[in-house]
């Protein structure tokens, strides 16, 4: 779909690249096909592991974040379904290319790029946007609008917690992680892996537990982990940016703590929280537990029988269950 918008672009002159000078793309998903844009002007900036390592494995020039002092002649945005999120990409964007630079804005229209091209509108003049492939490109410059107000702003929620625009559950603690966190035993055994870990809420439970002595954060989203850094300063806490679903350590650890996403973008995608468990299932000693929190209505319990040997339900409210399933199925 963008690459059908920029394609389209690009070929009908309704945008022309600067003939020098590098390219960012900012956060596009893994998968997307720039073979239109100069690869060896390109540098994509993706903070996402799983997409951070598509865009590397093809050849591109990949960063977790955008060097602060260095100037793009254009940068493309790729809107997120997060409006906060869209708006601190635009005022990243306007500080990487400086106010004479090019910025790109691609969108899909149930990412709300109708919403964010009024607000544009308002503020900047806007080339006519190309409608194509369910979503919009325009282009501007931003001359001496630097949009900081629209710059991301650390919040503390409640806890305690600082979090950033676009991470999950930015706004509070996610209610399946706080049902979660007031299940999990006294007792979790000295190595544990909080699997997903987010901004740091569950890890931060999972260190009142005496027992203790590793835990283990794994978190794909560079920004969630560096406010898991802020979040969680205890000694005995490990900080690893990596895909969950191929995380690996030295030897098995006794417990696993996870609520695993299962979305792709906008769209459920159950398979997503069934790598996370069998994840789970391959980090665990043959000892080891598993604390699991999803909604009811997902699709896990055969992937949970399948791998585990003790399977229960030890908690539950009307839209999540918690589940402990123990001494894991070697394969």
């Amino acid at each position: 779909m963008r690459s059908e918008r920029l394609t389209f672009a690009l070929r009908n002159n309704q945008l022309a690249l600067p003939d020098s000078g590098e390219i960012l793309a900012l956060r596009p998903r893994g998968g997307d096909s720039f073979s239109m844009l100069p690869k060896a002007r390109l540098t994509v900036q993706q903070s996402m592991r799983p997409d951070y390592d598509d865009f590397s494995a093809r050849g591109y020039q990949v960063v977790a974040e955008r060097p602060a002092s260095k100037r793009f002649a254009a940068v493309l945005v790729c809107v997120p379904r997060a409006k906060a999120e869209a708006r601190a990409m635009l005022a990243d964007a306007a500080a990487a290319t400086g106010p004479n630079g090019l910025i790109i804005v691609d969108g899909q229209k149930t990412d709300g790029i109708d919403s964010l091209l009024r607000d544009l509108r308002q503020r900047f003049t806007i080339s006519e946007p190309v409608s194509k492939a369910h979503g919009k490109l325009f282009i501007f410059t931003p001359h001496d609008d630097q949009m900081l107000d629209w710059a991301a702003k650390p919040q503390i929620i409640d806890g305690g917690f600082q979090t950033l625009p676009g991470v999950f559950s930015a706004d509070a603690p996610d209610a399946g992680s706080a049902l979660l966190a007031a299940n999990l035993p006294e007792k979790l055994g000295t190595r544990v892996i909080d699997l997903g870990a987010g901004w740091g809420y569950l890890g931060r439970a999972i260190l009142t537990r005496s027992t203790v002595k590793e835990l283990h954060l794994v978190e794909a989203e560079a920004i969630a982990l560096n406010c898991a850094r802020l979040n969680i300063t205890d000694p005995r806490a490990q900080f690893h940016w990596a895909d969950a679903t191929s995380f690996k350590l030295d030897r098995g650890v006794d417990t696993v703590v996870c609520n695993p996403p299962f979305h792709t973008a906008r769209d459920p995608d159950p398979a997503l929280g069934t790598a996370f468990i069998q994840s789970a299932a391959r980090l665990l000693a043959s000892h080891g537990t598993l604390w699991l929190v999803a909604n009811r209505h997902l699709p896990y319990q055969k992937t949970l029988a399948a791998l585990f040997r003790e399977v229960e339900d030890i908690g539950s409210d009307p839209r999540f269950r918690i589940t402990r399933a123990a001494r894991p199925i070697r394969q």
